[in-house]
């Protein structure tokens, strides 16, 4: 059991005790912190107002209920939107004009975990400058609450279902007409958590037949969350059963999409992001892209098939965005099937990537895999070495960079080595002595071997 604070905000499993957990009295200490921070920095605003939704696992309700009544105890309005998926708050926050939002999710976790995700008046993820001053107050317990003529306004909003599918179905890209004309039939897994409710309601906008697949929102995930191959199984066997067109898998929260072809295989989280990417660069006759360090360089190798110029970032959504921002990106995100298309907005969302799929495959001609076999191949493999607390691991991760000095390397996040058909990314981790060790080649042995020579190597300068 687990208690993690970071400048995105807290993630914990329920129960246990205070400090150690994400018990009721850490959610609203977390949630006054938050608080107390929007409105230090809204002063001049006559009221404010912050945007909050949650997915469907079983704490949620609990939750919200703690951290909707302590914003309203500072004398925020709060706008609830229940049911909800990350992307769909992000568009709200904007929408309704409010001073920030915050998604109570714990992403790909499983069942025992929950979390409180902030967001700024952008409905993005907050920088680290205002992340550690929300610690900073949380440290403290530095929070005034308002009188109880000056309490906040508590309201519900069940419109939103509806107004994020008109968002993505407004989107220039999205092609409707093409869509419906194709006659899609697809799998879903939405893990049954909100995106039994937004997935669906969106195919339906788009025509295509939906065969659902654990979408009833009780939080009783039927598997391990994360959409990876090992836990994908059952709709794999399915969408072969059903001679669907394609497959798809989402996250909780709903900003992870994973897709399976028509012949049961993974199409790979990794090669979502390409092949949006793909279509969207296709559309504009080029374009910049963006994803993080680990991320595959089949992004890279597509975006140079369309004359524009890829870019790698720091590991983590703002990191993400903040380049993409810089570089006037038109489509990034992350290889975890985080699509991040700035005509909607700057946040992973798998509505807009299952909109910019479809459109893809009906203007394509081709089937699932046929469009996921015109892509670079490349494998991955994902390492990690523990250390002893004693070690210095930004000394060895420094070493690390001496010894491939000769080769490309960026240390913007880690050490990054970039060699001519593959590449090693070392991050270590900001809560344990970890190295975690993310490779990629030309196959899944070349991916494989890099990873164990780096640890190899890792060894040997820390004296293990």
């Amino acid at each position: 059991m687990s208690l993690i604070k970071s400048i995105s905000g807290i993630r914990g499993t329920i129960g246990g005790n205070v400090g150690d957990n994400l018990t009721p009295l850490d959610a609203v200490k977390f949630a006054a912190a938050y608080g107390t921070w929007v409105k230090a920095r809204n002063k001049e605003a006559t009221e404010i107002n912050v945007v909050v939704g949650r997915d469907a696992r079983i704490s949620g309700a609990m939750i919200s209920s703690l951290v909707t009544n302590t914003l309203i105890g500072l004398g925020i309005n709060v706008i609830d939107l229940g049911l909800s998926t990350t992307p769909t708050v992000e568009i709200a926050v904007p929408l309704e004009k409010a001073h920030g939002g915050i998604i109570l999710t714990a992403s790909h976790n499983p069942k025992q975990w929950n979390a409180l995700k902030l967001l700024n008046e952008k409905g993005e993820f907050l920088s680290g400058t205002d992340g550690l001053e929300i610690l900073d107050f949380a440290e403290k317990d530095a929070y005034t609450f308002a009188e109880v003529d000056d309490l906040g306004t508590y309201t519900e909003d069940n419109s939103y279902v509806e107004k994020h599918v008109q968002e993505v179905l407004n989107l220039e890209l999205v092609d409707v007409d093409a869509i419906k004309k194709a006659g899609f039939k697809v799998v879903l897994d939405a893990v049954n958590s909100t995106g039994g409710i937004f997935i669906p309601a969106l195919l339906e906008k788009l025509g295509v037949e939906c065969i659902k697949l654990y979408c009833e929102p009780n939080g009783q995930f039927p598997h391990n969350p994360e959409p990876l191959k090992e836990h994908l199984g059952d709709i794999s066997a399915l969408v072969v059963k059903e001679q669907a067109d394609f497959g798809i898998v989402v996250d909780p929260d709903v900003d992870r999409l994973a897709l399976i072809s028509e012949d049961g295989s993974m199409f790979g989280e990794e090669y979502t992001l390409v092949a949006c990417a793909d279509y969207v660069l296709g559309q504009l006759g080029g374009g910049n892209t963006v994803s993080n360090l680990s991320s595959s360089r089949a992004l890279r190798d597509v975006t140079v098939k369309h004359g524009g110029t890829y870019t790698a970032s720091a590991v983590g959504e703002v990191n993400v965005v903040t380049t993409m921002k810089e570089t006037n990106t038109v489509i990034g995100g992350e290889g975890n099937g985080g699509i991040i298309y700035p005509a909607s907005h700057y946040g992973r969302d798998s509505l807009v990537g299952v909109a910019l799929f479809l459109s893809h495959l009906a203007k394509s001609g081709k089937s699932c895999k046929e469009l996921r076999d015109s892509y670079p191949e490349y494998y991955m493999s994902k390492n990690k070495i523990e250390l002893t607390p004693t070690l210095d691991v930004d000394a060895i991760l420094e070493q690390m960079a001496e010894k491939y000095k000769n080769e490309k390397v960026n240390t913007i996040d880690g050490v990054k080595v970039d060699f001519a058909d593959e590449w090693l990314h070392l991050r270590k981790s900001n809560t344990e002595p970890i190295i975690r060790i993310y490779t990629e080649s030309g196959s899944q042995a070349s991916a494989d071997a890099l990873a164990f020579r780096a640890i190899d190597e890792i060894k040997e300068i820390a004296g293990l």
